[in-house]
């Protein structure tokens, strides 16, 4: 499928003027600072030099001070308090963090995972009969329980308190728990509404240090924990996230927990400087396959775990679940693609809903993701559950899911989620109603630009000007993640020197060496993931356009910079 590459802004004006000669650097990366609304000396400090002391003060969110007055209360009468969450990544990294840090000083707690399918997402009944049986009478939810108002009720019912931390959209009716910590609910003026789940946790337990015998130095270990929830949610990596990510990855190269060290062992990657790219794609998915596969228990084990003996043990497993969840997810897809052409309907449709009762519901969310890399359109994918269709929905950029989801609220069991990612049950005998009213209500809203794929572009530069110290300066930009990807550039007229193969399992990828006509003297690696298709072109001598990042490639202990190549453009393509 065709991208479209969107240029931004370019041009040198009074503010890229400003910053580029106040902080010494080249125009064009100032140019990419003030896109980022990256303005003034100030602005540049604050993101390049992130402190910890720049973190907001967690009272200013609303139910802290409720929420920490309950927990020194549970403290000093010896309550049993019980740590829930959720079964994904953010869940479960939320329950290891305020596990961990409350069992610093204190015995009687525990943690509660609920299973993915006899349980469901969110706060379950089956947890609050637990909780009632063992006498707890205090539970902290983690990245769940903003919706949760009739399970709050019913743990109510059998005098158990309830302290919500959770960073999803409310509905219009909020919980009577004792607390609620919740950036995006009504009446928080809390200055930063993009915390991930465990970001909320964080939250929770430094303002615990500003009011008790915690020490911050303790909870701040756990910042390791805090990155892979920020970059595994893929939640916006600015403001309050941006600090919590460069001081999370600083913990997690240096000093990792050892459920993390020792997935970062398995997944090969103990010898490099782990980036956002690394948890997004190494470490996060075996976390999740815990939960996807078995049971969402196994992952808070392996990151509370206190030696390398048991966090190798449960890796070992744990990676033995991201194995099986690879070959099925591979195979529903491929089954997902064959349904699709063979329904000729799918040729118009702004959407995609498929349904097939069989499907393994731990792997649906990843399908739906997969397929909107070949279909470029919102997409639901479903399956039964306990005699319910349960389905995980994703989107396309720039269109709000959730919204449509909402508006079928009538026709569903329960949902929830965020503006890209969503999940909701129904009833079987609804699930025909829900594909026609989904479809409606997206082509309804959506536009025919946020159905074709598009690379925004950051600038036009020369392959002369990326030199040593540009490359030095683009690393600063780190930690990349949404609202602070990496820096796309567009090369023109660039040209292999004939070093150029194709590689890969499947012989999909280009590797080749390239200059552009205007700086024959530099020449630079480059890789060009599923685009073999370009190599008859390009071996011809045919000169192209590309759009690219430049990352960092070490190999054998030595480092050189390198084209990561999105998207090409031959001469011939373009007429």
């Amino acid at each position: 499928m065709e991208r479209e590459w969107i240029i931004k802004e370019q041009g040198v004006g009074e503010d890229t003027e400003h910053l580029a000669k106040v902080l010494g650097i080249d125009t064009a990366l100032a140019n990419i600072l003030v896109q980022r609304n990256i303005k003034t000396y100030e602005q540049a400090r604050v993101f390049f030099r992130p402190k910890l002391s720049d973190l907001h003060d967690p009272f200013l969110m609303k139910d802290m001070g409720l929420a920490t007055e309950r927990i020194l209360t549970a403290l000093r009468k010896n309550e049993n308090i019980l740590i829930y969450g959720d079964y994904d990544v953010d869940g479960t990294t939320s329950v290891a963090l305020v596990y961990s840090f409350l069992k610093l000083r204190y015995a009687n707690i525990a943690f509660y995972i609920p299973d993915r399918y006899s349980e469901g997402y969110g706060v379950s009944r089956k947890a609050i009969d637990f909780a009632a049986d063992n006498n707890f009478s205090l539970i902290i939810a983690l990245d769940c329980g903003i919706k949760a108002v009739e399970k709050v009720a019913y743990a109510k019912c059998k005098n158990i308190d309830f302290i919500i931390c959770d960073h999803h959209m409310p509905g219009e009716v909020i919980p009577e728990a004792v607390a609620i910590l919740d950036p995006k609910q009504p009446g928080c003026s809390y200055p930063f509404k993009e915390l991930s789940g465990c970001g909320v946790g964080f939250k929770l337990m430094q303002a615990l240090t500003m009011k008790s015998e915690y020490q911050i130095d303790d909870l701040l270990k756990f910042l390791d924990l805090v990155v892979v929830s920020i970059a595994s949610d893929i939640v916006p990596i600015t403001d309050e996230n941006r600090i919590l990510a460069h001081f999370g990855l600083k913990q997690l190269n240096d000093d990792p927990c050892f459920g993390l060290k020792s997935i970062i062992m398995i997944a090969g990657i103990e010898n490099k400087e782990i980036s956002i790219d690394d948890i997004v794609f190494k470490i996060g998915p075996r976390i999740n396959a815990a939960g996807r596969m078995k049971s969402g228990n196994k992952a808070v084990e392996l990151l509370i775990a206190h030696d390398d003996h048991i966090a190798r043990e449960v890796g070992d497993v744990i990676d033995v679940f991201n194995n099986n969840r690879k070959l099925i997810d591979r195979q529903i897809t491929q089954e997902a693609i064959r349904m699709i052409a063979a329904d000729s309907n799918y040729t118009d449709r702004k959407s995609t809903v498929l349904f097939n009762p069989e499907w393994h519901k731990g792997v649906i969310g990843i399908v739906a993701s997969r397929l909107i890399e070949t279909y470029f359109r919102p997409t639901v994918i479903l399956t039964e559950s306990n005699g319910l269709a349960t389905g995980s929905a994703r989107s396309v950029p720039g269109f709000d899911i959730y919204q449509v989801i909402e508006a079928c609220s009538d026709i569903l069991e329960n949902f929830g989620g965020h503006m890209y990612a969503a999940g909701m049950t129904m009833k079987l005998e609804n699930v025909p109603l829900f594909k026609k009213r989904f479809e409606d209500l997206v082509a309804q809203n959506i536009t025919p630009s946020q159905l074709s794929p598009k690379i925004e572009v950051d600038s036009i530069i020369s392959l002369q000007d990326i030199d040593q110290k540009f490359c030095r300066l683009l690393k600063q930009f780190q930690p990349f993640g949404p609202d602070n990807m990496s820096p796309v550039f567009i090369g023109k007229n660039m040209v292999t020197n004939g070093t150029l193969k194709i590689v890969g399992p499947n012989k999909e990828h280009l590797k080749m060496e390239v200059f552009s006509e205007d700086a024959y003297d530099k020449v630079f690696q480059a890789i060009a993931f599923q685009q073999a298709d370009h190599y008859k072109l390009i071996s011809l001598g045919i000169r192209f356009d590309a759009c690219f990042t430049i990352e960092e490639n070490v190999f054998r202990g030595n480092t050189t910079w390198q084209l990561n190549i999105k998207d090409i453009k031959t001469r011939e393509d373009s007429g």
